[in-house]
């Protein structure tokens, strides 16, 4: 496993405060709830000015990590349910950065945006989350290369299957996928630290999850739609009673 620098500081922005017990970790949490703009504008003043009140300086590493799913026929289980997984996929992924963009230009850093394998093919039953990661992987890349050269780069993650709370908020049981498909969060983590280490733009988690991404992207999109169709459907049975 890796080792932290002591000396780093760290932020979290959303709704609830992390359960994080660490005498060792320094922590700050500012509450934001990623769906309201006026959250964000919030937070990122708030961000922006605890960084700045430190006087040892150093690059600051911005990390996208806040997301969810839904799982069901489009719009299930409701449409506002659909449109605020949009803003915190998304749109939120984009004013965060776009606002602390500057701060990271003048002290050097990196941004790294969670993604995911679903970003690799249309994924039905899954059609707006999917479609969410398609769009902020390829933001990612693109927006490295407009960095080259400003001393801030980027690199967006594509992990599969996760030992996260992601499938009950998406309406599924935990479990859904069995555990030879899924990785745990902190095997995500170190495997993504190691990618930024080395530079890259982008990294996807495990072989496994590698060699399926490969395969799919060579499909045409069409087929490689009905194919996750059909994998997808699957996990109907496995949908949390409400």
């Amino acid at each position: 496993m890796g080792k932290l620098n002591p000396s780093l500081r760290f932020c979290n922005l959303s709704r609830t405060e992390p359960d994080i017990k660490s005498l060792q970790l320094n922590l700050r949490h500012i509450g934001c709830d990623l769906a309201k703009a006026t959250d964000i504008v919030a937070a990122a003043e708030a961000v922006t000015a605890w960084v700045n009140a430190d006087p040892v300086g150093g690059a600051v590493l911005l990390i996208n990590n806040s997301g969810f799913g839904a799982y069901g026929r489009f719009p299930e289980p409701d449409l506002s349910h659909q449109l605020e997984l949009v803003d915190v996929n998304v749109r939120a992924v984009l004013d965060l950065t776009g606002r602390l963009l500057p701060l990271l230009k003048a002290r050097g850093g990196a941004v790294v945006t969670v993604a995911s394998t679903a970003a690799f093919q249309p994924t039905a039953y899954l059609a707006a989350y999917g479609a969410s990661k398609s769009f902020v992987q390829h933001w990612s890349l693109a927006l490295n290369e407009e960095l080259r050269g400003t001393g801030v780069r980027t690199l967006v993650v594509c992990p599969g299957p996760t030992s996260t709370q992601f499938f009950r908020r998406a309406g599924l049981q935990q479990g859904s996928v069995p555990d030879a498909f899924g990785m745990t969060a902190d095997e995500v983590v170190l495997l993504a630290l190691r990618a930024l280490a080395k530079g890259r733009a982008q990294v996807v988690t495990g072989w496994k999850n590698r060699l399926s991404t490969a395969l799919v992207s060579k499909l045409p999109k069409p087929f490689a739609a009905w194919l996750a169709a059909k994998v997808l459907a699957r996990f109907r049975l496995k949908q949390v009673r409400r």
